[in-house]
């Protein structure tokens, strides 16, 4: 008896595991739902979520523009241009930075920090995550403001810093032989705040770079130098200014690599798209290279903004949430309802109007019947 009912048992799972649930088969249906995008909702939801549990709601989304003399730490010494962009919440393009924001941050925070408490704090040194700095600098035409935190310093036990460090990773660092400028402001940044802020004399800091393949790390040391100083102030000023006369910088990288790695190219004009010195606002027609969660932000924040219809079809789940602009031929600027559109033009395309098409030699899928149904 008791071996006839074992062996039901073992019949009756052997059952419930093989039979094919509703759907389809389970590996099937377990693969489908691994893909980029439901990657990309998971983790989007997964960093709101843990915002608001640490209590840093302004973390989503996007912050409204600072006001012109209020300036950042690690923007210091970039393209004027690019900086405007970036603060004025002009839509982001390309890949998104957010693996290399997280791979920094627990480089720092689960390598860098234990190995300067273990091994390089004596007694009665210690270390601590971040210092919050804010300073002002009084110059002949504005009252310039900086506010940031610090990476890890090592401080007293009361808490006054004694060396200041800034803690960056890169692919590789067998060509770094030096600073580089932009992190030399930053860390320069910190230095003067400190310095006027505590009675101990701070000058001196450490940039360390981490490779992100080897784990090896550089070291510089950085004293502070008040004439590199008066360059970084004069750069401060130079964007207060544009920002003051609500204009758009020029498109001056401080380094030759700055555009190739840039997240507004498409607007500045550095592609072959039809654009050039865009302002602040909108997305662009007929380009696709915006990531979701960065159109998602920029709508939900930007007042009267649209999705396109280029972006229509790429997000289409976002086209039942926001509106979407008309299409516009770039060539006379004919409109015509996205809702009206018949046939859709491809993404990435900039269609004409059939009146325009007849001029000009295009392919008929770049090609939208604008004035009739």
């Amino acid at each position: 008896m008791s071996q006839d009912t074992n062996s039901q048992s073992d019949d009756t799972s052997k059952s419930t595991l093989t039979t094919v649930p509703p759907g389809g088969p389970w590996h099937q249906r377990l693969a489908d739902a691994i893909s980029n995008d439901a990657f990309n909702d998971w983790y989007s939801e997964r960093q709101t979520t843990e915002n608001i549990l640490k209590g840093q709601l302004y973390f989503n989304g996007l912050s409204p523009p600072p006001e012109p003399e209020k300036h950042t730490p690690s923007k210091l010494l970039q393209c004027h241009r690019k900086v405007a962009y970036q603060r004025e919440n002009a839509p982001r393009e390309g890949a998104s930075p957010e693996g290399l924001f997280w791979s920094g941050e627990r480089f720092e925070e689960d390598v860098m920090v234990p190995f300067l408490q273990d091994d390089v704090t004596t007694e009665g040194t210690y270390v601590e995550n971040s210092k919050w700095i804010g300073t002002t600098i009084e110059t002949d035409e504005y009252s310039l403001r900086l506010k940031g935190s610090t990476d890890p310093v090592i401080v007293t036990k009361e808490g006054s810093p004694l060396l200041v460090t800034e803690v960056k990773t890169k692919s590789s660092i067998e060509h770094q032989d030096g600073p580089d400028q932009r992190h030399r402001a930053q860390l320069h940044a910190y230095l003067y705040a400190l310095d006027e802020e505590y009675d101990r004399s701070v000058e001196h800091g450490l940039l360390i770079y981490g490779s992100r393949t080897t784990f090896d790390i550089e070291v510089f040391r950085v004293s502070f130098d008040p004439d590199f100083w008066e360059t970084v102030i004069e750069w401060m000023a130079t964007q207060t200014k544009y920002r003051d006369a609500d204009e758009l910088p020029p498109a001056e990288p401080e380094t030759d690599w700055e555009c190739d790695f840039c997240s507004f190219a498409h607007r500045c004009g550095q592609t072959d798209e039809p654009y050039q010195d865009e302002g602040y606002d909108g997305l662009l027609p007929g380009v696709e290279d915006y990531r979701k969660r960065q159109v998602r932000e920029y709508l939900e924040a930007a007042e009267d903004a649209a999705l396109t219809p280029t972006l229509t079809e790429k997000y289409p789940s976002l086209a039942r949430e926001f509106a979407v602009s008309d299409l516009v031929c770039p060539n006379c600027g004919a409109r015509k309802p996205w809702e009206e559109v018949e046939k859709v033009p491809r993404p990435g395309s900039m269609p004409l109007c059939e009146a325009c098409s007849d001029d000009v030699d295009v392919p008929e899928a770049l090609v939208v019947a604008y004035d009739e149904m």
